[in-house]
């Protein structure tokens, strides 16, 4: 561009130089065409940008992780004045952390006209991805002038975790909760106010369980099975707390994330209902929600992605569990990065459940020999990074 300049200035001098040697109308002209020009490119191409608006659009606000999903770069002119060349710089990253991608986009803009430009991105972590247009420069067509409009127009995209096997047992104890009304359609249990099914005697079964009037119209004795009741208090504690700010926190976070939402996807798959509790950073405040379906757990986790802000800011856990002194669970799971926190030995001491779990995330192997034990009703299960099947195959819910 600046040779273009440099050449059109030399133009205009040698039209001047033409102009004072030679006097017909002619090097006038001449002169005047290239002095009015680039004017004209500056005036219209000004005007150009300043009608010019810049959008992203997506399918959707959300995307599995590892695979590419289109974006749509949206540039209207408003104007009569077409552009021959625009260019687009475009970054990506996730808010949480500071590794940003950025490639550039070439294209012409029609006057009057939306251009559309669709490129793919994926991303690696769960999390919240931002794309954004950090500029686009917009040419004259002679190349001259280049002005820069549609800065930090930007979309975002919540990324969602996989679901990993979970091959753990459920656990079943007296605790339940006594207002329910949910029962297992694949299990009998031994809740006597409803009837899960009815079946012919065999050796063992207790008295009290034969259905007699059923029996005497049959003459044989027919036996009730009592209902599985899964309503039962079990809860699920995520802390989102990254104390590391570093390569590691992404990869922390999409494990944290993971690790929780597969302890979930095996507890639906169980008839198991549960509470999924989080500290909210645009609320505030800690939330609860109660998992009976994956359509609940889907919409709990991208709650939950979305209410993180981008320093990873969360309140103490201790906050919520003075809060709420008086929960009574069947089993309590707490999920966090941080493995050397006073709130392990709370958890331990205060927090009243049948089975008590830590799943804690690591970084190594090696860091995961350093977490285990040092507590004895407390059960502490180590997670490295990227291989949650293999680390909570054995968990007690």
């Amino acid at each position: 561009m600046i040779l273009t300049k440099i050449f059109f200035l030399i133009l205009i001098i040698i039209c001047i130089f033409f102009y004072i040697l030679y006097v017909w109308n002619f090097s006038l002209i001449l002169l005047v065409i290239f002095t009015v020009l680039p004017v004209v490119m500056f005036i219209t191409t000004l005007i150009t940008k300043h009608l010019i608006k810049t959008d992203f659009a997506v399918q959707s606000k959300t995307t599995p992780k590892n695979s590419a999903f289109p974006v749509q770069l949206c540039v209207t002119n408003r104007s009569i004045f077409p552009v021959g060349k625009a260019e687009a710089h475009i970054e990506y990253y996730n808010i949480f952390n500071n590794q940003i991608n950025e490639f550039e986009l070439l294209f012409p803009i029609q006057a009057r006209n939306t251009q559309r430009i669709t490129f793919q991105i994926n991303s690696r972590y769960c999390g919240i991805l931002k794309i954004r247009s950090a500029y686009i420069n917009i040419y004259d067509p002679l190349r001259i002038f280049r002005f820069r409009t549609g800065k930090n127009i930007s979309a975002e995209i919540a990324v969602m975790p996989e679901i990993h096997d979970v091959s753990g047992s459920i656990v079943y104890t007296d605790r339940e909760n006594e207002e329910s009304s949910v029962f297992s359609e694949n299990k009998a249990g031994d809740d006597p106010s409803e009837i899960f099914d009815l079946r012919d005697y065999t050796e063992g079964d207790k008295i009290n369980r034969i259905h007699w009037k059923l029996s005497s119209k049959r003459d044989e004795f027919i036996v009730k099975d009592y209902s599985l009741p899964v309503d039962v208090p079990c809860m699920l504690f995520i802390n989102l707390k990254c104390y590391e700010d570093s390569e590691y926190t992404l990869p922390v976070f999409d494990t944290l994330v993971e690790t929780l939402m597969s302890i979930s996807q095996f507890l639906i798959e169980n008839e198991r209902i549960h509470t999924i509790v989080y500290y909210n950073a645009t609320l505030k405040e800690f939330s609860e929600i109660t998992v009976t379906s994956e359509e609940i757990l889907a919409s709990a986790v991208h709650n939950l992605i979305l209410s993180v802000n981008d320093n990873l800011y969360c309140e103490l856990p201790e906050r919520y569990f003075q809060i709420n002194s008086n929960i009574s669970l069947s089993s309590f799971t707490f999920i966090t990065s941080v493995p050397g926190t006073p709130v392990l030995h709370y958890i331990e001491e205060n927090i009243d459940a049948d089975i008590r779990n830590a799943v804690i995330v690591v970084k190594s192997p090696e860091s995961a020999v350093e977490v285990c034990g040092g507590f004895s009703e407390l059960n502490t299960i180590p997670v490295v990074i990227g291989r949650i099947t293999q680390s909570v195959r054995d968990i007690e819910l």
